[in-house]
């Protein structure tokens, strides 16, 4: 996976290469004007990418949620079959501004949610606000589409860590994305031109035709192994397995505004929530 980038340096080499075609949705996006996709509203952990998120519904006054993968939580990976939810946490976040400049910081309260279980991700509650950080420093957050992405897609992931911005298409979806002990539910496979590496876990994938955030980046195939650490492998409905050496890819996030209320609290037993429970 794209991992923490300490624990890819100390570990295996820094992920970020592979993305793999497993089932490929047969819609093609229609061509739309692209919007501007800056830095606005990213941040920078001290090991991976991340964003300030907002849902569809959410008021401007809910506790402000920070978006990463659950591969870059501080206490660890979370396990095969884990959901944490409710967690203390005080992890810090650098805000960026369109220019990728750090304008402050941000603290956690809590860990909403993270799971490496059918997605990768890590959901943190901040101590302030949409509107207090709109007033303070005029950076609004990124919206987190309701609605399943497109194959064909352009799109753009952009790292905080990094302060970089790679630029492909979404070349398909993935049935299952197996690594190691983990498996991931019909991720997005990049086309080659997004070569992410260790320290971009986290970051948003944004749809430039709409600037709002379709998935989270969180892994690649970097040496062409099958199915084992930095090496997922994509496996389809039939159980035939593919690697491809030097892909990428995220995890989708159209799935998670209904797990939330307007008020950004966590409910998971709402109608419509999918995402997996502790």
């Amino acid at each position: 996976m794209n991992k923490p980038l300490l624990a890819a340096l100390s570990t295996l080499a820094i992920a970020g290469a592979g993305v793999a075609p497993a089932v490929a949705a047969p819609r093609v996006a229609p061509k739309a004007a692209a919007v501007t996709v800056d830095f606005a509203g990213t941040v920078s952990l001290s090991n991976c990418s991340g964003s300030v998120i907002r849902f569809p519904n959410s008021t401007d006054t809910s506790p402000a949620l920070v978006l990463t993968n659950g591969h870059c939580l501080e206490t660890g990976f979370p396990a095969a079959g884990q959901v944490i939810t409710g967690q203390s946490s005080s992890r810090t976040f650098g805000l960026l501004n369109s220019a990728g400049t750090k304008v402050a910081t941000l603290r956690a309260n809590q860990v909403v949610y993270s799971t490496m279980t059918d997605t990768d991700v890590t959901i943190y509650r901040t101590t302030t606000t949409y509107a207090a950080i709109k007033s303070a420093y005029n950076i609004s957050p990124l919206t987190v589409s309701a609605t399943h992405p497109t194959a064909g897609t352009a799109i753009k992931v952009v790292s905080g860590y990094w302060k970089t911005i790679y630029s492909c298409s979404i070349d398909g979806f993935v049935y299952r994305l197996k690594e190691g002990s983990w498996t991931w539910k019909d991720s997005v496979r990049y086309t080659s031109a997004c070569n992410t590496i260790g320290g971009t876990s986290g970051s948003p994938v944004i749809d430039t035709s709409t600037g709002q955030v379709v998935a989270v980046n969180n892994t690649g195939n970097e040496d062409g192994e099958t199915c084992t650490l930095d090496n997922p492998c994509e496996v389809d409905e039939n159980g035939t397995v593919t690697v491809r050496e030097g892909i990428n890819y995220a995890e989708e996030t159209y799935n998670i505004p209904a797990c939330f209320t307007s008020a950004n609290v966590l409910a998971l037993s709402a109608t419509g929530c999918t995402l997996p429970k502790p």
